[in-house]
């Protein structure tokens, strides 16, 4: 990794996180090359403590190492520390280079995640060091907007979050200021299942050749953090933004299209369908979500694209991203502490081997362990529902979700895990836990063919876990449930079971508690 930085005296030190590879960025607006530089540090902390899977840890280097070289060409100085130098953690990194290097002070860009911002803030303060945050321009909701519009909002919902947004940018709105086509969202229409027959005209996605930086970092895995989580050989994330803006026009050109009716659904061996793969470029900021937006929007003008697609793109960056992210920051010193359902097991081991028998979780965890991905309901209502009904401890999901997924940031990660997947949160997110039995994965895909457990059946040692541990949920959750607008009628139909097959599933779900590793 070459770096650049000659001057042992400077005005700045600014800060480059591997979440903010924008060269959009604040920091850059009153940059000086004669007197400021840049630092970028890899740390064993971030992939070791803080625990990140080959798949993400490899990207997220190559990206920073990639976004480095480009500053070097915009004549900016750079202090890059790279994972050779062995440096524990950020502050560790910085103690060395303020024996070497004189600088006023320090600026940097709000981080993604709370714990490195107050690590940065109390380092600068016992050092006495002048330390500046700067707002992140790259969200399209404005500085302090969220914590306004959610004040004595009873139910703070995305939905609201997203209108008044649409509003306000004039996507997708009418001259007269009322959503395109009457509706302000499409869902139902965007839960269709496949035939028989599986997705049709279904394009292999671009390929993104390594070139030999990113072959480097994966050297200096192999030799500077051996053992990390689902060790690859293959990357097949965007490191660039010319090969993130390559991704977004192929998803553009052979996926849009079909994205919107097909987005809920699921197939055997098929880990991307109809999905843009963008998340990684939007959340290291290689892409810019106004451009991508406007940019998708412009094809749905040209008429290439039903509404309905567009739309749940659209709501998808415009809505939960903003809305999430606003939601991390608002409650970012309370969610290490969420646990509303007292969940209190652990995380199965399966989770990080995939090895199970139940074809869904062993589908959607060998994607993550292959390629660190999962589309939403992978996520939500496979490898999240599961550890719901199961009942695992918060932390320990948030922890798994956040080491192996590639677009984990702690900013989206962490409300979408606690709050929307498992409602640790009680509420916040979303006004109900997202709870299923096998039957909406048997709906959604062809996971059950072929799989040893049928997901009509609760009881019986055939039983598809996902059924038992949803009646389960049901039955010892009840009092939550029953006077609930949403599920009240599950806890009705548990109620009205013979208490004879109750016994006999609760008889069951004790079962697999015990044995969950034979499941």
């Amino acid at each position: 990794m070459s770096k650049k930085c000659d001057q042992k005296k400077w005005r700045y030190l600014c800060l480059v996180f591997g979440d903010q590879l924008n060269q959009d960025s604040a920091l850059w607006q009153n940059f000086d090359v004669q007197q400021d530089c840049v630092w970028m540090a890899e740390v064993r902390h971030e992939s070791i403590d803080v625990v990140s899977s080959m798949q993400r840890t490899w990207l997220f280097f190559s990206a920073m190492r990639h976004f480095a070289e480009d500053c070097i060409q915009l004549g900016r100085s750079v202090l890059y520390h790279s994972i050779q130098e062995k440096h524990a953690s950020f502050e560790s990194a910085l103690d060395e280079d303020l024996k070497t290097y004189s600088f006023r002070g320090i600026k940097a860009v709000l981080p993604g995640d709370w714990r490195v911002h107050q690590a940065i803030s109390k380092f600068c303060e016992t050092r006495q060091l002048p330390l500046e945050w700067m707002e992140d321009r790259h969200f399209i909701s404005l500085p302090g907007e969220f914590s306004t519009w959610i004040k004595n909002k009873k139910q703070p919902r995305m939905e609201y979050w997203y209108r008044f947004l649409r509003k306000r940018t004039g996507w997708l709105m009418d001259s007269e200021g009322r959503p395109i086509g009457g509706k302000w969202n499409y869902d139902q229409a965007n839960r269709q299942s496949f035939s028989k027959q599986g997705p049709v005209d279904l394009q292999t996605p671009i390929d993104l050749p390594m070139d030999a930086v990113t072959r480097q970092v994966r050297q200096d895995l192999a030799e500077h953090l051996p053992g990390l989580a689902a060790e690859t050989e293959t990357l097949v994330w965007p490191v660039t933004s010319e090969q993130a803006k390559a991704v977004f026009q192929d998803f553009i050109r052979h996926r849009l299209k079909s994205f919107g009716d097909y987005q809920d659904a699921m197939w055997i061996g098929e880990p991307w369908l109809f999905h843009s793969r963008l998340s990684t470029a939007l959340n290291l900021k290689l892409l810019n979500p106004r451009e991508v937006i406007e940019s998708a929007i412009e094809v749905y003008d040209q008429g290439e694209v039903a509404l309905n697609s567009i739309e749940g793109f659209v709501r998808q960056i415009l809505g939960w991203r903003e809305y999430v992210r606003g939601l991390y920051w608002r409650y970012r010193d309370q969610w290490s502490e969420m646990n509303a359902l007292q969940a209190d097991r652990n995380l199965p081991d399966f989770y990080w081997t995939g090895k199970t028998r139940m074809r869904c979780m062993k589908e959607s965890i060998g994607q993550v362990l292959e390629y660190g991905y999962g589309h939403h309901i992978q996520r939500l209502m496979v490898t999240g529902l599961f550890s719901l009904l199961y009942g695992v401890r918060p932390s320990e999901v948030e922890a798994w979700y956040l080491a192996m997924y590639v677009d984990a940031v702690s900013w989206v990660e962490v409300p979408n895990t606690l709050g929307m997947s498992q409602f640790a949160d009680g509420g916040i997110v979303g006004s109900k836990p997202y709870i299923a039995s096998g039957a909406y994965i048997d709906r959604m895909s062809n996971y059950c063919q072929g799989c040893v457990y049928h997901p009509k059946q609760a009881e019986t040692e055939q039983a598809c876990p996902f059924t038992t541990f949803y009646w389960h949920f049901v039955d010892r959750h009840f009092e939550r449930l029953q006077g609930h607008p949403r599920l009240g009628m599950q806890a009705v139909n548990w109620r009205n079971k013979p208490e004879q097959q109750q016994a006999a599933i609760r008889k069951r779900a004790e079962w697999l508690f015990e044995n969950i590793q034979k499941v």
